[in-house]
């Protein structure tokens, strides 16, 4: 039953942290220059507009590390335990997927393509770490109380 339930907590993860990218990019009307909701079907024609405009890849690694960290968070807390890892877990295939767009088209800056490796992974931890925080600071409060009680 672990097993669903993390695999559903990963997809749910990586869901919302491909949503907020998708609304991220949609938040400004002058990039987009696509008639659908997702920009990632024109990916392609969409970046090679883009490839001089530091500004979006800046705002896109921004927008991704929120993301990262509320797909981490989202996926923290659906698993019963090692929240911190699968959290990194939704990190390391949001850097695979960058990974592969670069790899595949060639119009974004070499800013973007390092930063992508300091963002994906810190970002994710960070989103895990802030619900295993929340989850510890629950569970000693609960002792606290049951101690108080007795």
């Amino acid at each position: 039953m672990n097993f669903i339930r993390n695999t559903i907590a990963v997809i749910v993860g990586l869901g919302i942290a491909g949503l907020i990218i998708t609304l991220g990019i949609r938040a400004f009307p002058q990039w987009v220059n696509f008639d659908a909701f997702a920009p990632f079907e024109h990916w392609q024609r969409f970046l090679q507009s883009k490839q001089n405009d530091g500004a979006f890849f800046g705002f896109l690694l921004f927008i991704s590390g929120l993301g990262t960290t509320v797909g981490g968070v989202a996926t923290a807390i659906i698993v019963k335990y090692a929240k911190v890892a699968y959290a990194i877990l939704i990190g390391f295939i949001m850097l695979f997927i960058a990974m592969l767009d670069v790899i595949v088209f060639p119009y974004h800056p070499t800013f973007y393509k390092i930063s992508i490796f300091l963002t994906f992974f810190p970002f994710s931890w960070i989103g895990g770490k802030i619900v295993e925080i929340i989850y510890e600071r629950k569970k000693k409060r609960r002792i606290a109380e049951k101690m108080n009680k007795s």
